[in-house]
């Protein structure tokens, strides 16, 4: 399954955080196979998700409730990406070019 990288600029990273953590029932929507990873960095956020369906994912990310979850956080919406990493560089550790 792809990892899902979403990025956004919020209000107060203080704020964010503090809500982020009270949307359990919200994130149970994204069909997630293991935790959610995320950093802060100043008024940026970065989280790391791995849904078992990339479309239900977006569906879930595209509901009512991640929307007013989103207001609520302070997430500047315009500035949210989210990157699907569908491709792979597998290194070979025992070549001397590495890959």
């Amino acid at each position: 399954m792809p990892k899902i990288i979403i990025t956004a600029q919020v209000q107060d990273p203080v704020k964010w955080e503090a809500g982020f953590r009270t949307h359990g029932d919200v994130f149970r929507t994204y069909t997630l196979r293991g935790p959610i990873q995320y950093t802060i960095t100043g008024n940026e956020v970065a989280l790391i998700m791995e849904p078992e369906s990339p479309d239900a994912f977006t569906r879930a990310m595209e509901s009512q409730a991640t929307v007013e979850a989103m207001a609520f956080d302070g997430v500047k919406r315009e500035t949210v990406k989210t990157f699907v990493q569908d491709k792979e560089l597998v290194l070979d550790f025992h070549s001397k070019a590495g890959v």
